[in-house]
């Protein structure tokens, strides 16, 4: 018996991307009302369906949720799970995780998994090869199997789905003004992470609380030796009197070199990192650092998901939920 036609050969029959037809099938804002309806209309001629064995199961709830993580080296996460699985417990639910290591193929194949059924929903941190590549097809995937997904943490994407982060432009906007607003003129940023969404979005916050007439001093790079060579050009040659780190990399590098250079944090360096409260407190000196609240995250990430699940919220509209980041203030910005 002939196969009915996939969501590929109608992208390719439209010569659209797959993305843009899994778009249109679910109503995207996204897509322009001509082009929803082409493909509909292709869709329709063809008897296009999903996966008939995906959607009987998806009739009746598993109480299991899927959550992909994008590495287990960042303790971030590990919290942001464990909000994620004391609140499926109070639902009920069981939690099954899932690490792509920040690789896109380990990424696609997670979902292809997903796409069989056995959850009720998907929440998903996209990983750092996905974002750079800009490859999304998979996650559209989900979607067109009617699987509920959830993107949580890394939001600064374009896709149709239900979405939970922190606040991460303003906490680098108040950050950049606590530094000026106690006089310092050279203000630093140094960055790991400044090819992805979140660290675009902290680098953002930096440069817009900067006036017209300051400048901007800063270090970027994804590899090591090259980031702790350009944080030390800011730190020794430059003379900043601060720097804002976008990550644990970026921050954990920057507190190797002043040691090395034997530059004194906080009185010749003023330091703010993104890195977790169990390392900040034990560092010497103990380094500021912004608490994204991770636990609420993932409790939170679990409930907007159980709404989408339960039919809470209008199909075609997507949720977008923003927390606080908090400011903590330890040795390394004491004046």
């Amino acid at each position: 018996m002939k196969s009915k036609i996939t969501l590929k050969e109608l992208a390719k029959l439209l010569n659209v991307s797959v993305s843009t037809v899994s778009k249109a099938l679910h109503d995207s804002p996204e897509i322009s009302p001509k082009t929803a309806e082409r493909v509909k209309e292709l869709a329709s001629l063809h008897n296009y369906k999903p996966n008939p064995v995906a959607v009987n199961l998806k009739k009746s709830k598993t109480g299991t949720i899927g959550v992909v993580i994008p590495n287990i080296s960042n303790s971030f996460f590990a919290r942001v799970l464990s909000g994620m699985e004391a609140e499926a417990q109070k639902h009920g639910q069981q939690v099954i995780t899932y690490i792509s290591n920040e690789s896109l193929e380990r990424e696609k194949q997670i979902c292809d998994m997903l796409t069989s059924g056995f959850v009720d929903g998907v929440l998903i941190a996209v990983s750092e090869e996905t974002q750079k590549k800009q490859i999304y097809d998979h996650l559209f995937g989900l979607l067109d199997y009617d699987i509920p997904v959830v993107i949580y943490d890394r939001i600064n994407l374009g896709l149709p789905a239900d979405k939970i982060g922190v606040d991460d432009e303003k906490s680098f906007y108040d950050a950049t003004k606590f530094f000026k607003a106690k006089g310092l003129e050279k203000i630093g940023l140094a960055s790991a992470i400044h090819h992805v969404g979140i660290g675009q979005l902290r680098i953002k916050g930096y440069e817009k609380a900067l006036q017209k007439d300051d400048s901007s001093f800063m270090a970027t790079s994804t590899k090591p030796d090259d980031l702790k060579r350009k944080i030390k050009i800011l730190i020794t040659e430059e003379k900043v009197e601060a720097l804002l780190c976008t990550d644990f990399e970026s921050a954990i590098m920057a507190t190797r070199v002043a040691y090395e250079e034997k530059i004194n944090i906080p009185k010749d360096l003023k330091l703010i990192g993104y890195i977790s409260k169990d390392i900040a407190e034990f560092l010497t000196p103990s380094l500021s650092y912004i608490e994204q609240h991770p636990q609420e995250l993932g409790s939170n990430a679990i409930n907007i998901l159980n709404n989408r699940i339960e039919g809470k919220y209008q199909s075609g509209k997507f949720e977008e939920e923003i927390i606080a980041t908090t400011l903590v203030h330890l040795e390394s910005t004491r004046f």
